[in-house]
């Protein structure tokens, strides 16, 4: 039998997206057409505060914001952790995610993780999604509205 992950309702996955002000992008880049840097900026453009995490632009700005290296290193309340990297770091992200005490895991679209899940189920971690374009969703709720 092969793993899937089983995703919330689409009402509590509406109520992460309203309920949340600040989102920090797991491997957000400076290249502008990239995934990570178009749904960032779709949604800092709705009103969002965009954190960008990336160890390899550390200090730099990326969308107006500083560049972070891990999410431990965020002070501010981060409500949703927007993952842009390979299934196989999920894990890795996961465990950060932990420990920055972040509300919502989030990986994009494509992105699963049996492992991942895990990880932050055996944390306490119950508002997660996978295999998910957090722009998208949000798009869609903005339609219906």
């Amino acid at each position: 039998m092969t793993y899937h992950f089983q995703n919330p309702d689409q009402k509590t996955i509406t109520d992460y997206i309203t309920s949340s002000k600040t989102i920090a992008v797991v491997g957000l880049s400076n290249r502008t057409e990239s995934a990570a840097y178009n749904v960032a900026k779709v949604m800092q453009d709705a009103g969002y505060t965009i954190i960008p995490i990336n160890p390899n632009l550390v200090g730099e700005t990326l969308l107006g914001e500083t560049v972070y290296a891990r999410l431990q290193d965020v002070e501010q309340p981060i409500d949703i952790v927007d993952v842009f990297r390979r299934s196989a770091f999920l894990p890795d992200v996961a465990k950060d995610f932990v420990e920055a005490k972040a509300g919502i895991f989030w990986a994009q679209l494509g992105l699963e993780s049996q492992e991942a899940e895990a990880i932050l189920r055996e944390n306490g971690v119950q508002s997660i999604v996978m295999n998910k374009c957090l722009k998208l969703e949000y798009q869609a709720l903005k339609r219906e509205a």
